[in-house]
């Protein structure tokens, strides 16, 4: 996917194109690891997951990680973008807390270390709703990364916000599929910003974010994952 910004206005970037990726296993981060392989713009992919990827390719390098106990190679840091498409949901993770863990601790412990290391772009899925205020623990946890992965003053911080997402996924999420469901019926009707974003659409936002990132902080919101 070619980059819709002027080359005047994105962050320079050495010749060779190193990304991290967390999430790599999951609906988003599949998709977005098979454009970053496929794009010649992107040099090499580290991938941390939590199990073995099924994907293999020269640009690959997949680490196999405790992400309470995250790696101390420095080079696996040594990156210059990181994407984080690491999020699951309260039912999944068993507990409030084991969420959070998930969907803040992770992402922020591995902005952290690569930040240190150099790196000076960063991209995250987010949510819709997204907010730290909010009485709703999944907006409230997304809005709470959102802000602190800000406070690591990134050259360019990305961050992209869908609605329901629509795409096969290897695990069941019940109450997701009912949402996409009942979605699906209303999309015609419903305002652009409340119809289902496209796992593949989101991947592209995620993968512009880190290969033509811009300076600043951007939100790529759920209307705009839209055709």
């Amino acid at each position: 996917m070619a980059s819709p910004y002027p080359a005047a206005d994105l962050v320079t970037v050495a010749h060779m194109t190193r990304v991290l990726i967390i999430g790599a296993t999951g609906l988003v981060g599949c998709h977005t690891l098979a454009l970053l392989l496929g794009d010649d713009r992107c040099d090499e992919v580290v991938a941390l997951a939590r199990r073995p990827l099924q994907t293999t390719h020269p640009k690959l390098r997949a680490e196999v990680v405790d992400f309470d106990h995250p790696p101390t190679d420095g080079e696996v840091w040594a990156v210059d973008a990181v994407i984080s498409a690491l999020g699951t949901t309260r039912k999944q993770a068993g507990s409030a807390g084991a969420f959070r863990r998930i969907d803040y601790g992770y992402p922020l412990a591995v902005a952290e270390r690569a930040r240190q290391h150099g790196a000076r772009t960063m991209v995250v899925t987010s949510s819709k709703g997204a907010d730290p205020r909010s009485r709703f623990l999944y907006s409230q946890v997304k809005g709470e990364i959102e802000r602190d992965l800000a406070r690591l003053t990134w050259e360019s911080l990305t961050i992209v916000r869908p609605n329901i997402i629509g795409g096969e996924r290897a695990e069941s999420r019940p109450a997701e599929a009912l949402g996409l469901k009942v979605a699906g019926l209303l999309g015609p009707v419903l305002p652009r910003g409340l119809r289902i974003s496209p796992a593949e659409a989101i991947a592209e936002a995620l993968v512009e974010g880190a290969l033509a990132p811009r300076p600043g902080t951007h939100i790529v919101d759920s209307a705009a994952l839209l055709p």
